[in-house]
């Protein structure tokens, strides 16, 4: 095995792993979790959503708050969540230890400037190097691809699935920055990995990506109205704008009440996954 599995639990007939394995893209150890629902024992494979996380969190989050075990294990489907960012010795984090920048906050780009490049490699990470290792190692059906995400997570789901719409058949979201380009954590974040030149930005930017002509059939964005960053930071009136114009199906539910916390996600997650799971057989 490829990876050294650093706790197991059984988990509504199913087993919740935690993984640490040696990264080629990014040059340090990185952790997953995995969820393996029970219809995948004695090797069956079984249809894979993707997690994505945001800001400051790790594999963590997700695998602990959000509930989604129970129902990922009636619908047969194996969760896997990567971590947000490379770490270790020798990864540099923001001088100003800001939370929005460097450790916890990889925004799965692949860095172009010093030092970020040498370590911060999330997008060929998570496009390329964890899928090719899960579908080597854990019974996962690589033909049915699910993936969402919170937040920075959340635009990390929706430009990987835009980017290459074949893999995915089914994309959602929580709370998700729609334009980096466009807010304040993004254009420090695209800025200070990526240089001054928004043109490369673009391909980092789900509204621009739909603008330069990436398509997808159809999305599901679950967004709080109680939310604090949403008006400075999401702005979810820009993917609704960009989705009506290109003709995508956006299903956009503004939920009242709800903030930005995994109170909201736990809410939430049940619909989502049930979305996937109609949409990966």
């Amino acid at each position: 095995m490829c990876f050294e599995i650093l706790s197991r639990a059984r988990a509504f007939g199913g087993t919740q792993l935690v993984c640490r394995h040696a990264s080629r893209e990014t040059g340090t150890a990185m952790r997953f979790a995995a969820f393996v629902p029970p219809q995948a024992e004695g090797g069956c494979k079984v249809p894979i959503v993707w997690f994505l996380s945001g800001l400051t969190c790790t594999e963590e989050n997700f695998t602990v708050k959000a509930g989604a075990q129970r129902i990922a294990a009636e619908l047969g489907l194996m969760l896997v969540a990567p971590d947000t960012s490379p770490r270790g010795q020798g990864v540099p984090d923001d001088p100003e230890g800001a939370y929005d920048f460097g450790l916890g906050a990889g925004f799965y780009v692949d860095a172009t400037e010093t030092p970020w490049a040498r370590h911060y490699r999330m997008k060929s990470y998570v496009e390329a190097e964890l899928p090719a290792l899960v579908a080597r190692e854990l019974p996962a059906d690589m033909d049915r691809q699910g993936i969402t995400g919170h937040s920075m997570g959340g635009h990390g789901a929706l430009t990987i699935a835009l980017r290459a719409p074949e893999r995915f058949r089914a994309v959602s979201a929580f709370a998700p920055i729609v334009s980096p380009m466009n807010c304040p954590w993004g254009e420090k974040a695209l800025a200070g990995y990526l240089g001054p030149d928004r043109v490369s930005w673009r391909s980092y930017d789900a509204c621009a990506l739909i603008e330069d002509g990436a398509r997808l059939p159809e999305i599901l964005v679950d967004q709080g109205t109680a939310d604090t960053f949403l008006t400075r930071e999401l702005k979810p009136e820009l993917l609704e704008e960009a989705c009506r114009k290109a003709g995508i199906a956006l299903t956009l539910r503004r939920q009242e009440g709800y903030d930005h916390s995994y109170f909201f996600i736990a809410t939430f997650i049940e619909d989502h996954l049930r979305w996937h799971a109609a949409r990966l057989g």
